[in-house]
């Protein structure tokens, strides 16, 4: 598995030093209270990166930390289920086998 996430590192960097040197026109990033100057390359770059960063935090928001919380919800029951309440027998599978 730490081979594959390596491998794929090296990837995304590969790509990223490709789109960076090809894209070498200077682009002026204008926000109204600064300017930013830099190269096409590295302003597709960033925006890409805070795109990931930006949809991996609405993804946290909206299932993992939810998720989370009804887990921890789980085991909370668990803890207090054994104490309180007795073992319960087995489940036993019904025998659908017909003997005709």
């Amino acid at each position: 598995m730490r081979l594959i996430r390596l491998l794929v590192a090296l990837l995304c960097v590969a790509l990223g030093v490709a789109v960076g040197t090809l894209n070498p026109q200077p682009v002026t990033l204008d926000l109204a209270f600064a300017a930013l100057p830099s190269t096409l390359g590295v302003s597709l770059l960033v925006a890409m990166l805070l795109g990931a960063i930006a949809g991996g935090a609405m993804l946290t928001a909206s299932v993992i930390l939810p998720l989370q919380r009804q887990l921890r919800r789980a085991r909370r029951q668990i803890a207090v289920a054994p104490a309180s309440a007795p073992a319960a027998a087995t489940p036993v599978a019904p025998d659908f086998r017909s003997d005709a």
